[in-house]
């Protein structure tokens, strides 16, 4: 009931709080909104709380970030040590270096709360990472939610920037090796390396800037990207309310779910559980010993330096490369550098493109809000698998010299293992995640038209023993049969007039439809007559 229809003798009996609420609902209509939310409901299933690890692992990265900058003095200038720890007094080291030191041994709580702040980025970056994978595997990412995916994307991209960043700070004898592998990484860009390894370290590498710079970065530009998207996907998230998986009741124009007041009791205490775990960690598990590294020296590199485990994969691919190089124009292409830059930067758009792909092959324009198994999606699921397959490769090449000194190998059979894989793996996990899918769907589909098997064996008349099967409760034939089945687009022929690239792309649309929902790529679901049929015969 708005205000002008309320009796006059009322609204004189008003406090003067009760007519601002209302003046500021006239005008901003919060009233509106908290009704709004308070109608809103949120998803019940496990899968969804691995975005919430990574929202809370964000808080916890800010609440130690603003602790740490109070210490943290983020210059190259040098110095004597002269602090806590005995082996390293009397050596030159820089004041960010110093002040790393600083914290760790002299603020009190100083190295708990740096370990919390670098495990939580880790978890951070892995927890995105899951997230992302699983927005993958069961179709999230569809019609109305790719921007969505994008905006995900873009957080993973920059929560790794931001690991990058500030794991370089300390100035220790470990990050600086890692910055001359980024350094020449950049340098082997054609045409604009150089100018951007300048820009980037405020001269020749290491420069004078590269820590100022780089704490900038670390504390003003990416914190403030990354709550501008974490927002705009939070917006979204609630604009196209959340998918859910198919169960009875469950449709596309309806949401099952929790309300806000029970989700923020279990979110608020899931939010305390992932900080007390954090800080657990922290405490049992040491990370980044800078005092164990020295300080950086650009002549000297620390031995099996290894970088954070989401940078793993560029020095994967940068570890197997063959040393390749190209002389032209009195100009050397380093491709051994050059190649393995431009793999990763592809490997992440692929998976980053990957929606608008899909929405391209299916012609599919409706809005979707029912997850997919990932078993009925064969061909997306063997891609995926095929993606994080060259992944974990990578990973592995990028611990060559660990691998050979810890099990007594050659780095060269290691190395030349790892090149190979790269190549075979990818495609022997299509192949297989395939099939598997393939082999589930076969299940579902007879576990649909015979029931479910009940281990009881029973003879029958003329002597032939066979196994008791139980229908399926209804709640379960619709879990298994809820799916769309997409049928690859038909072949049109070309238009008069039509210009040879959108033949071409009209042609490579039709084979990746095939490919991924023609023959040998799904099994058909069980059709109502197949079903009445089966149950009628008893069979």
């Amino acid at each position: 009931m708005g205000e002008e229809s309320l009796p006059s003798t009322e609204r004189e009996h008003d406090s003067t709080g009760e007519r601002i609420v209302r003046w500021m609902d006239a005008w901003l209509g919060h009233r509106r909104l908290t009704r709004s939310a308070r109608r809103l409901v949120f998803p019940d299933h496990w899968s969804f709380m691995l975005g919430e690890i990574a929202l809370y692992s964000f808080v916890v990265l800010l609440i130690t970030g603003v602790f740490l900058s109070f210490f943290f003095h983020p210059s190259s200038d040098l110095l004597v040590y002269q602090g806590s720890y005995a082996p390293l007094r009397g050596r030159l080291v820089s004041q960010a270096f110093d002040s790393t030191l600083h914290i760790s041994f002299d603020v009190r709580g100083g190295l708990l709360v740096r370990q919390a702040h670098h495990w939580a980025a880790l978890i951070l970056v892995a927890s995105i990472f899951v997230h992302m994978m699983r927005v993958f595997f069961t179709g999230a990412f569809r019609k109305p939610r790719e921007l969505n995916w994008v905006f995900g994307f873009l957080l993973l991209v920059i929560a790794m920037f931001g690991g990058l960043t500030g794991y370089d700070l300390p100035d220790d004898l470990l990050s600086g090796t890692g910055l001359q592998v980024v350094n020449g990484t950049i340098l082997s860009i054609p045409l604009v390396g150089t100018y951007l390894s300048f820009f980037l370290f405020g001269g020749e590498f290491p420069g004078d800037d590269l820590i100022a710079g780089f704490n900038t970065i670390h504390i003003l530009i990416i914190p403030g990207l990354m709550v501008a998207l974490i927002v705009l996907h939070l917006v979204l998230a609630v604009r196209h309310r959340h998918t859910q998986y198919p169960r009875p009741g469950r449709t596309n124009t309806n949401l099952v779910g929790m309300p806000l007041r029970v989700y923020a009791v279990k979110a608020g205490a899931y939010f305390f559980l992932v900080c007390g775990v954090i800080f657990l960690i922290a405490g049992l598990a040491q990370i980044n010993p800078v005092w164990a590294y020295g300080p950086f020296r650009p002549d000297q590199v620390s031995a099996d330096s290894q970088p954070d485990w989401y940078m793993g994969v560029a020095d994967g691919f940068l570890r197997v490369m063959p040393g390749w190089e190209i002389d032209f124009w009195g100009h050397t292409l380093a491709l051994d550098n050059f190649l393995p830059l431009l793999v990763g930067v592809l490997l992440f758009l692929a998976i980053g493109a990957y929606p608008f792909l899909e929405a391209w092959v299916t012609d599919d324009d409706d809005d979707q809000h029912l997850l997919d198994r990932p078993r009925n999606r064969p061909v997306r699921t063997a891609v995926g698998v095929a993606w994080l397959s060259v992944y974990l490769v990578a990973l592995i090449g990028a611990a060559n010299d660990l691998i050979a000194t810890h099990l007594h190998v050659s780095v060269n059979a290691v190395t030349w293992t790892v090149r190979i894989a790269l190549f075979a793996v990818p495609v022997l996990a299509f192949v297989v995640a395939k099939r598997c899918a393939l082999g589930l769907q076969r299940r579902d589909r007879d576990k649909v038209l015979h029931g479910r098997e009940t281990g009881v064996v029973k003879r029958q008349g003329h002597g032939e023993y066979v196994e008791v099967h139980e229908p399926l409760s209804q709640a379960r034939l619709y879990a298994l049969t809820a799916h769309k089945q997409y049928r690859p687009l038909e072949a049109v022929p070309a238009r008069e007039g039509e210009s040879a690239t959108r033949e071409s792309l009209r042609r490579l649309r039709n084979r990746l439809s095939r490919a991924f929902y023609g023959p040998n790529t799904q099994i058909p679901k069980p059709t109502e007559d197949e079903y009445r049929q089966i149950a009628e015969s008893g069979s």
